[in-house]
């Protein structure tokens, strides 16, 4: 399949699906299919896939591009996709570049390897010869609160100086540093931020071009975006404080993300939720708060 291709530096507010399995704890294709179309149907930039929220480290490699290619399958070149990489070593990465980029992947961000006590000057090899093969341009994910392992800025600064295909930052800080890391880089790199869209008018305001949050209130965020594009960043900040409340709720670790975001966006598709272990089962109290949030933001569009 031919890549849908990058035009412009990617921006806006890009969904990166959770993975849904059955109860036979198999990938649920239905389920996976239906994240994608509400993504075009609520107006997404983009749509990423395979990254924390997509549970990567608990899927074989064949699962993970299974995702891929249902993905791509799935956009059929409506709104393009982004692909986040996992792997330990740079020729691992660099075959699921190659996988990402045959199956029309527009871009794809790197994660680092799970080394423990890896140094910066090492990581920045390790992403430097694998962005030095990508056939399509490159990010990294910058998640060094959320799994131990990261860049500084002068770390990003230099692997931004030293290799042309290096376009991306998929972060996941708070907006200050967020703004540290765009002064940093000097508009060399498309900064996208994570954190479920925490932060999302202040993040637009410090020089991001976007955000990658899970599905949960996207459309919201898409809104939101706009309006501050647009210049009302009054009506952006009314918005936000109404989707703020459970992006908190959702957003205080990794696994309850994956936990109750996931069941946040079941319960706005009406499916159930099957859990791949290891990992955070849901309590009453908790259920009953996704329930509330579910019911405050909606269902999906059609």
């Amino acid at each position: 399949m031919a890549a849908l291709a990058m035009t412009d530096a990617p921006h806006g507010i890009w969904p990166i699906l959770y993975a849904f399995f059955t109860a036979r704890d198999a990938l649920d294709r239905a389920a996976m299919r239906r994240q994608a179309e509400i993504c075009v149907a609520a107006g997404a930039h983009g749509m990423a896939v395979l990254g924390l929220a997509t549970e990567v480290a608990k899927l074989s490699p064949a699962e993970r591009r299974q995702v891929v290619e249902w993905a791509a399958e799935d956009l059929a070149g409506r709104i393009p996709l982004a692909v986040t990489i996992f792997g330990a070593t740079p020729e691992e990465q660099s075959e699921s570049v190659a996988h990402a980029a045959a199956s029309g992947a527009a871009w794809v961000v790197l994660q680092p390897p799970r080394t423990p006590g890896i140094g910066e000057d090492e990581l920045i090899r390790f992403f430097g010869r694998v962005i030095e093969r990508a056939p399509i341009p490159a990010g990294i994910q910058n998640a060094p609160e959320l799994i131990g392992i990261g860049l500084s800025p002068a770390g990003i600064a230099t692997l931004a100086r030293n290799h042309a295909n290096f376009k991306v930052l998929k972060g996941e800080a708070p907006a200050t540093l967020i703004a540290r890391i765009v002064e940093e880089t000097g508009g060399k790199l498309a900064v996208l931020n994570g954190r479920g869209g925490l932060e999302l008018p202040d993040n637009l305001r410090a020089g991001c071009a976007g955000m990658i949050p899970a599905p949960d209130c996207f459309e919201a965020q898409v809104k939101i975006y706009t309006a501050m594009r647009g210049g009302d960043e009054g009506a952006a900040e009314r918005l936000y404080r109404e989707i703020l409340p459970a992006i908190v709720f959702v957003m205080q670790s990794v696994d309850h993300l994956i936990c109750y975001g996931k069941r946040l966006v079941a319960a706005r598709m009406g499916i159930t939720v099957h859990d791949r272990a290891p990992g955070l089962l849901p309590n009453a109290f908790g259920e009953a708060a996704v329930a509330r949030f579910a019911r405050a933001l909606g269902p999906y569009p059609a």
